[in-house]
């Protein structure tokens, strides 16, 4: 979708709608203690944001994911001093942007599960770099954490968890992988459902 059709009236009023619907969803966000610390949670809100870059394109579905983030930081402030939202957006946008970019080009069932599971690669290759080397160390940092308190927190699921990598590689990355599934598998489930009335 070329800048000029992205922001026409219509597809901003789409873009607001789908914007808000992945805000009211982050919400809705859980740890799964099984497999990572609490400090990590999952929600759906990339449901809306796929939906929307399957829709409207690639670049809606990084606006939606900026816009989420801005409205969720104007509801509740950042409680991670923003190194949370950063990576919020960094990783969705590797979900989103590469299943929408994929799907745009061949939009067929086969197009969309295609870009889903490429998407959900991506989102988990990149979440495992930038965990290690940028979020956990920017986040100790900037709360005056203890990175041993950090690590023992995957100790205790996993007893081989004994430092950073060991805790991107058995909690960060596999709860990635469950996020980037279930989000594809519900947005499979639902986009020729809702689709139709995002081209009216």
């Amino acid at each position: 979708m070329t800048k000029k059709k992205l922001f026409t009236t219509k597809n901003l009023a789409k873009i607001a709608i789908l914007s808000a619907i992945a805000t009211v969803l982050m919400y809705f966000d859980f740890p799964l203690p099984f497999i990572a610390p609490p400090f990590y949670k999952i929600d759906f809100s990339e449901v809306a944001v796929l939906i929307g870059g399957f829709a409207l394109g690639p670049m809606s579905a990084a606006v939606i994911e900026f816009m989420k983030i801005l409205l969720n930081l104007l509801f509740t402030s950042t409680q991670t001093a923003f190194v949370g939202e950063i990576s919020n957006f960094i990783v969705g946008c590797a979900f989103v942007v590469p299943a929408a970019i994929i799907y745009q080009r061949n939009k067929t069932k086969k197009g969309a599960i295609t870009g889903l599971v490429v998407g959900a690669l991506t989102m988990t290759v990149l979440g495992f770099f930038s965990n290690l080397f940028v979020v956990i160390p920017a986040y100790v940092n900037i709360m005056g954490l203890s990175l041993d308190m950090i690590v023992g927190m995957g100790t205790k699921i996993f007893p081989v968890v004994t430092n950073t990598f060991t805790l991107v590689l058995f909690c960060t990355t596999p709860f990635n992988l469950i996020k980037g599934f279930t989000v594809s598998l519900i947005t499979a489930l639902i986009y020729k459902h809702v689709s139709p009335l995002l081209k009216k």
